[in-house]
């Protein structure tokens, strides 16, 4: 599941292949501002059925969190 999510991220971003991993934070990439942070949330719902509830997406700084996030 953890590579489905890290490929969402990147297509979202529209990012290359390999640039994110778990140790990604958000400020590292330079595409994830809130507007794509939103979108990530979105589509995480939308194509996996993993619903973050909104107060804790707005926590979330790191893929690592996101992650995290998606197990619960």
């Amino acid at each position: 599941m953890t590579e489905r999510i890290i490929a969402l991220i990147e297509d979202v971003l529209n990012v290359p292949k390999g640039t994110i991993t778990e140790e990604t934070r958000v400020e590292d990439v330079e595409e994830w501002d809130s507007l794509a942070h939103v979108a990530i949330i979105g589509e995480l719902e939308e194509k996996l059925g993993i619903a973050i509830p909104l107060e804790e997406s707005l926590e979330i700084g790191s893929v690592r969190e996101l992650l995290e996030q998606c197990e619960r």
